[in-house]
């Protein structure tokens, strides 16, 4: 294919929902690419999770209800990657599966684009497969059919031959898009022919954790459809392979089975956290309020004195965070981690203290309890501080209560900033969808994810969001930050980390 810049358009599958059915292809350049256009349905943990230097520009329609025309995302994918971008079209499901790929391709291959298309897995496979109904069967189904209900009612513009689907036997057919339509397929579907009590199923949000399944006859299904208010995306599912569902089904038996987890803390830091909240059976909300970079607060040539004096020398670590910018940025400068043999380390908590031991550093002195305030007032009770030189770690945020303290301890105090926290704005989308679908459970890791939550969205908002959510805080100082604000915290993880957030989770799961 000749193209006409050395742009290139990558037409992506991105799978039906659980964010670890993308293939390793698109995955892989997905991290690669200079822009992502993703629609509606791509799961929020493949945007989230970009770097900061790649282009996100949201396309989705909902409802029929586009943000940008179909015709308009062809001229924008044309006019990227003719200026030289390498460019991720991300689509639900499978790109050529109702996606609408054929005739992307099409258009760029027309205007001299090179492109390549990366399958997906469809929703029509996955969502069946998530609630153990398989689509062929060897006794009770040797194909499947795969179908649109959109404009199922307006004859002439469904191209579905729903009369003559109707007739067949010992297959499956799989609908896509027919919430709306649903009772008026099956009133054709009967009216020509299918058995009324043929079996059959409807799957809300298939291959999410919070994915709703339910099997009926057929002429039945349409009333429980109704009754239990399905809403898109959904699935139909009419054949005799639905029967199997009860002994086959395996998404279940899962603590937090059900529940949407809406998780706050930097999106860089929270992957272990939303893999582990996923195989404990929750719908991960990613919606990172707060998140950090790097700064130079200009005090390394403190530390470099600091290095040569004979005196007692002291780290003072109150973040993961400060963990992770201070070695990075220390090793980079000194090249050699042995440097650091002369300090003795502090840490505010168990969660700090553990991301030391991810360099495999001890820390050698941790509070009764994870605050500042406390970390500061057992460190004079218990430590000789006169004269020790005590490099405190931080960020631009938080106050001067530990510098403060240990200086009037006579400790020669170097606060050193490695990092800035910041409030990120949420990619376009985001934010709909959240409403869409609210979060049962809020996990606050820090004070500043609750402002950063606060810089989001307004207080009617947030009294929406809060309203029927279980809220979870990570410590003591997390908690009363929360009160200041009038929201009430239902949980506290006993230990002040991630994993203590995680244990207090399944202690509290209703299953």
């Amino acid at each position: 294919m000749d193209g006409i810049s050395t742009g290139i358009v990558y037409l992506i599958g991105a799978g039906p929902g659980d964010p670890e059915l993308i293939t390793l292809k698109g995955s892989n350049l997905l991290q690669t690419c200079d822009t992502v256009i993703y629609d509606n349905l791509i799961p929020l943990e493949l945007i989230i999770g970009l770097p900061d230097n790649i282009e996100k520009i949201y396309v989705g329609k909902k409802a029929g209800k586009h943000t940008l025309p179909q015709e308009k995302i062809n001229q924008l994918m044309v006019e990227l990657a003719g200026d030289g971008k390498k460019v991720a079209r991300l689509k639900g499901g499978d790109p050529l599966i109702f996606g609408r790929g054929g005739e992307e391709a099409a258009y760029l291959r027309q205007n001299g684009i090179d492109y390549e298309i990366v399958p997906g897995i469809t929703a029509g496979i996955a969502g069946p497969a998530y609630t153990g109904i398989p689509c062929t069967d060897r006794e009770r189904s040797s194909f499947v059919t795969f179908a649109t209900g959109h404009k199922a009612g307006e004859k002439e513009l469904s191209s579905v031959p729903w009369e003559k689907l109707a007739q067949i036997r010992n297959g499956t057919l799989v609908i896509y898009m027919g919430v709306a339509e649903f009772a008026n397929i099956v009133e054709i579907l009967i009216d020509s022919g299918i058995s009324p009590v043929t079996p059959a199923a409807v799957i809300e949000r298939g291959t999410f954790p919070t994915q709703r399944v339910y099997t009926a006859p057929l002429n039945e299904l349409v009333v429980t459809a109704i009754e239990e208010k399905i809403r898109p995306p959904a699935l139909f599912i009419i054949g005799d392979v639905v029967d199997m569902q009860p002994d086959l089904e395996w998404l279940i038996e899962r603590p937090l089975l059900g529940n949407r987890v809406m998780v706050l803390r930097p999106a860089d830091q929270a992957g272990d956290m939303y893999k582990t909240l996923r195989d404990l059976g929750a719908e991960v909300l990613p919606y990172p309020t707060i998140a950090t970079k790097k700064t130079d607060s200009g005090e390394w040539a403190e530390v470099d004195k600091v290095l040569e004096s004979a005196n007692e020398s002291r780290l003072v670590f109150t973040s993961e965070n400060g963990v992770r910018y201070f070695m990075n940025q220390f090793i980079n400068r000194y090249g050699d981690i042995r440097k650091l043999g002369k300090f003795k380390t502090a840490a505010v908590g168990y969660g700090t203290a553990r991301a030391l031991k991810k360099y495999s550093l001890k820390a050698d002195f941790v509070p009764s309890k994870a605050t500042t305030e406390v970390l500061a007032k057992e460190m004079v009770e218990n430590l000789s501080l006169a004269g020790c030189n005590i490099l405190r770690v931080r960020g631009n945020l938080g106050d001067n209560r530990v510098e403060e303290a240990l200086t009037r301890a006579k400790a020669n105090v170097i606060p050193l900033k490695v990092y800035e926290t910041y409030y990120p704005p949420w990619p376009e989308g985001f934010k709909e969808k959240l409403f869409d679908f609210p979060p049962d459970v809020i996990i606050f890791t820090s004070g500043s994810t609750i402002n950063g939550l606060f810089e989001q969205l307004n207080q009617d908002e947030i009294e929406e969001l809060t309203e029927d959510a279980s809220i979870v805080s990570i410590g003591p100082m997390t908690s009363k930050s929360l009160a200041e604000r009038g929201l009430k915290v239902k949980m506290e993880a006993e230990e002040h980390s991630i994993p203590g957030i995680i244990d207090k989770l399944k202690k509290n799961s209703n299953r």
